[in-house]
């Protein structure tokens, strides 16, 4: 069974006696879930409804409650300065944990570990100082790519609303656990039923060469990601029919079974 050490990922520890009740007044999942062995995939948002983060949050199994954020290493610190801004006089902390790592296994589940939060088919996920490594990021990023599912590298952070990211059908966002940071225009984008465009995996034929994606000469969104033939692209929904270019390439949106067409 392949495993991987996600060498893009940092850990921080939220801690301290409000530090689920902090968390679940800003993050777009319900942190009441989180339990030993049942992580959680969730976005911080800006007020507006756009992402600013992702992360999955893991049970630190402390027995005080506290919280391991499983981030992208890039946006950690951004991430720790955030969560510090909103805690003002809260009991939280919010530490860096350099000596955790995020490790991901694929394939024959492993006894006793947690699957991951997106999707079953990615195997599983957890934190640890240590565990034995197999395989490397790149063929932990190709599996991602043939599950159709996108990375954190992936998200236009800023610019696209949580929901674009596939946050229902990947288990990201509660519509039940009540008020949280960009509630408001998540819920409401949800109940008119309609997004105009998400992250979508599209298979790759030829060399890009750009990232814009063109619809017969019409703008239709951008290639976030590719590697042999596979991709991930932030599309209009009306366009995905094709035919879709980029650069060089021609590019099909390959549905996956977990994100139904309609």
């Amino acid at each position: 069974m392949p495993t991987a050490r996600l060498t893009d990922r940092a850990v921080l520890r939220v801690g301290g006696a409000e530090a689920r009740d902090f968390l679940q007044g800003l993050v777009t999942n319900d942190v009441a879930l989180l339990a030993p062995g049942k992580p959680l995939w969730a976005g911080l948002l800006s007020a507006q409804g756009k992402l600013l983060f992702d992360m999955v949050l893991h049970d630190a199994a402390a027995g005080d409650g506290s919280v391991f954020v499983d981030v992208a290493a890039a946006a950690a610190e951004a991430l720790a300065k955030r969560l510090t801004m909103y805690k003002l006089r809260r009991a939280v902390t919010i530490t860096p944990e350099p000596e955790l790592h995020v490790f991901a296994a694929w394939g024959a589940p492993l006894a006793d570990l947690p699957h991951d939060p997106q999707l079953a088919a990615l195997g599983q996920r957890w934190v640890a100082d240590a565990a034995p490594a197999d395989a490397t990021l790149a063929d932990y990023a190709a599996h991602r790519l043939r599950a159709g599912v996108a990375d954190s590298g992936d998200l236009l952070l800023d610019r696209m609303l949580w929901l674009e990211a596939n946050a229902v059908e990947l288990n990201g966002v509660s519509f039940t656990k009540g008020c949280y940071v960009g509630q408001e225009n998540t819920a409401r984008m949800h109940h008119r039923d309609r997004l105009r465009r998400r992250l979508l995996p599209v298979t790759v034929d030829g060399e890009p060469g750009d990232v814009a994606i063109r619809a017969g000469d019409t703008p239709a969104g951008e290639l976030r990601r590719h590697a042999d033939g596979r991709g991930i692209a932030y599309l209009r929904v009306e366009a995905a029919d094709g035919p879709l270019t980029a650069g060089g390439a021609t590019l099909t949106v390959d549905w996956p079974a977990w994100l139904p067409r309609a």
